[in-house]
């Protein structure tokens, strides 16, 4: 019995007509599959000009939510800063003043609320944590950039517009 190793394909190479010689036929073949491209649908969009259409689960840019009478629903209870599995959010709570009390509804809030961008997975864990759906994913797509600083995303950002503007 011969060894796998040993073994040898021996390869015979026969001579190349004329027309094999010229390069024709393959010539010809590469420019038929060329037109034939042509003709068929890019598979690409043009972007400025043409948005894409995006299905009814997608998960965009977060956005803090307000309630009804303008005030931001987040009470800074953490549950989406513990909930996201990248690491992607980081928020410090604050306690409201003495006279402010009185104009919301709940002790703390977050005095700081960021989310790192380039971290973030868009998992949307974050969204179904919150007790009081303050965060929601439903913005557009996370713009382009050259600074890795410009993809942490602050309250600034975040905090949809009041009702009343």
């Amino acid at each position: 019995m011969e060894s796998l190793t040993n073994k040898k394909k021996v390869l015979e190479s026969k001579p190349l007509n004329f027309w094999e010689r010229a390069y024709l036929p393959a010539i010809a073949q590469g420019l038929s599959i060329t037109i034939k491209h042509f003709f068929k649908k890019p598979a690409t969009i043009r972007y400025p000009e043409e948005k894409r259409e995006f299905s009814e689960n997608y998960r965009g840019l977060h956005s803090l939510k307000r309630d009804e009478e303008g005030r931001e629903r987040c009470t800074a209870c953490g549950l989406c800063a513990l909930s996201c599995p990248a690491e992607a959010i980081t928020m410090i709570a604050g306690e409201r003043q003495a006279g402010e009390e009185k104009l919301y509804r709940e002790e703390k809030y977050a005095a700081v609320y960021e989310i790192n961008m380039l971290r973030c997975i868009f998992c949307g864990l974050c969204e179904e944590a919150c007790p009081k759906e303050a965060i929601y994913l439903d913005g557009d797509i996370v713009p382009s950039d050259f600074l890795r600083k410009d993809f942490i995303y602050g309250k600034d950002k975040l905090v949809e517009a009041p009702l009343n503007q």
